[in-house]
């Protein structure tokens, strides 16, 4: 049942933005009357990309995602910009030379973003990696990534390696490999794209579903479309439609009625959150576990998370969980590797599990599938594109905006900039380098230490929101609630609806601030409060709360919870 909203626009919010709850209304008038250049279905991190690209070259462009933005595949990932190390061992050597290369790319255009993280790959007896060939592959690795200065790699001995972290296994320790990846939250990721999409005129909107296709002379010529929180159903029209959904790629190819040839192959890949304190490890560890495959642990403020698995999926897309099967099997993983660790289930504070919509392939198990990209064209022109890695979507986004540019130069003799996103800094920059984005984070902490704050507090507002921060706490200052803490969780929350299009709890909690994945106790201590301010800026009945309550709740109990 939709959810009915009654926009109210209170004291607190009197200033309209364009990428703003309160703007729908204004943009479902553009959608409806306007033809786009192009329609993207789909708003994770491949859409967004797509997004991006295509306005800042000069197409009309418009996107709409039946949920909210990054809420599938988008906010479920490892969370890591990486270079793919482990598809050398596939020898896939151009996977490796294209995410490697947009790595640093991605850290480029958003530093405060894409952090960089040290990874240590722990060299074992019996493990997947020698010394010598791990030496090798790490060159090969910096070679093919253009890997410069701090960041090559470097072999370390027994010693130094227990030197920089002492939780690995003494007694099976040869050494390790010690290189460079990037850590980001994959949502903000999506949301920073979206906004910065949005200052180039692309109309995007959250909770719109698209429900079958438009034709004309046998050509997709557009979408019927439905805003899930008020009902309203309307027609967008547009030269190309792009399906960039993710997992349900192959829902829309159905309905297309082109889901032939090649086909989605769908993996869980589930990770699990601790307390720091229950797996205090000093940096990222890339380990081998006992099946053969590899995973990590990666340390995050307050919490250490794990993972990840990589089994076949066929069930529920849209509820997506973590089974006692999972959970077990990364336990005893961790447990394997690190002697002194001996996490059960009752640790686990928080976890999420997510599809990787890969292009099957026959004979090939879950790991063995590659993580290429892959664009379909139907017989009535709908352009599909399904695989690749949250590390690339620049150059997926790249290829699709290439091939529509292409075919509008042949129909309609209309010519678009080259690629531009090389150089387009994201919403929350710019800052030089990552150096920059620590001088902020002291400004931003020795602004807010007075009130009691943290450096861990202004660390988490400067990598979520980049030199946005000023306007959050311009908004701090503003507000009255006698709680500080709670005072910044409003300040934070006004700036997503204002400019995030944050429309209910749950994208606030889980999208836009990681809180249900990264500081779970924080949103048990602040769903309420939080409920209250949305209420009073939506004009939420009692019914209406208690639907998003309930949403919350949900969405909590499938965190913590194992079926």
């Amino acid at each position: 049942m939709p959810l009915n909203y009654v926009i109210f626009v209170g004291k607190q919010l009197t200033t309209m933005n364009t990428f703003s709850f309160f703007n729908r209304s204004n943009c479902k008038k553009e959608l409806q009357a306007t033809e786009f250049d192009m329609l993207i279905i789909g708003g994770g991190i491949t859409g967004a990309g797509i997004a991006l690209d295509a306005a800042s070259r000069g197409m009309k462009v418009a996107l709409v995602e039946k949920n909210d933005f990054a809420s599938g595949t988008s906010s479920k990932s490892t969370k890591l910009i990486h270079g793919g190390l482990r598809y050398l061992k596939q020898f896939d050597f151009w996977l490796v030379k294209e995410v490697g290369t947009e790595r640093a790319i991605v850290h480029k255009l958003a530093p405060h973003l894409v952090i960089p993280e040290k990874m240590i790959l722990p060299l074992i007896e019996g493990g997947t990696y020698g010394s010598w060939l791990t030496s090798i592959g790490l060159k090969v690795y910096d070679i093919l990534a253009s890997v410069e200065g701090d960041d090559k790699r470097k072999m370390l001995d027994k010693e130094e390696a227990l030197e920089k972290e002492p939780l690995l296994p003494e007694g099976i320790l040869n050494g390790a490999g010690y290189y460079a990846e990037y850590r980001t939250d994959d949502a903000r990721l999506t949301i920073e794209l979206m906004k910065t999409a949005s200052q180039y005129d692309a109309q995007i909107l959250n909770y719109v579903e698209a429900a079958e296709f438009l034709y004309e002379d046998n050509r997709v010529v557009g979408a019927k479309v439905k805003d899930v929180l008020d009902g309203e159903q309307f027609d967008i029209k547009a030269k190309y439609v792009v399906n960039a959904a993710g997992p349900w790629v192959d829902e829309l190819r159905q309905i297309n009625n082109s889901k032939i040839g090649k086909r989605l192959h769908l993996t869980k890949g589930v990770h699990l959150v601790v307390p720091h304190e229950k797996l205090p490890v000093q940096q990222s560890v890339y380990f081998d576990i006992p099946d053969g495959r590899m995973m990590f642990a990666i340390p995050r403020g307050r919490v250490t998370y794990f993972g990840t698995t990589d089994t076949n999926y066929q069930q529920n897309k849209d509820e997506v969980t973590t089974s006692v099967v999972d959970a077990l099997y990364l336990i005893e993983a961790v447990n394997n590797m690190f002697p002194e660790i001996t996490l059960t289930l009752d640790d686990i504070e928080s976890s999420w599990a997510g599809l990787r919509p890969l292009i099957h392939e026959e004979g090939k198990s879950a790991s063995e599938l590659s993580r290429k990209d892959e664009i379909f064209v139907s017989d009535t022109k709908l352009i599909s594109i399904a695989g690749g890695k949250l590390t690339g979507y620049r150059k997926m986004a790249e290829r699709i905006v290439d091939l529509v540019a292409k075919k509008m130069l042949r129909r309609f003799e209309q010519q678009f900039d080259e690629i531009q996103t090389e150089e387009i800094v994201l919403a929350g920059g710019p800052f030089q380098n990552y150096k920059s984005v620590q001088r902020y984070a002291k400004q931003v902490y020795k602004r807010i230490k007075e009130d009691g704050f943290t450096k861990e507090n202004a660390q988490y507002l400067v990598h979520n929101y980049g030199k946005q921060v000023d306007v959050i706490l311009d908004k701090y200052d503003e507000l009255t609630d006698a709680n500080k803490e709670e005072r910044l969780l409003h300040a934070e929350l006004w700036f997503t609806v204002q400019h995030e299009m944050t429309c209910t709890p749950t994208d606030f909690f889980m999208r836009r601030t990681g809180r249900v994945f990264f500081d779970k106790p924080s949103v048990d201590k602040h769903k309420e409060f939080a409920l209250k301010v949305f209420a009073e800026y939506f004009n939420w009945d009692e019914s209406l709360q208690e639907q998003h309550r309930m949403e919350l709740d949900k969405q909590l109990q499938f965190a913590v919870q194992f079926n």
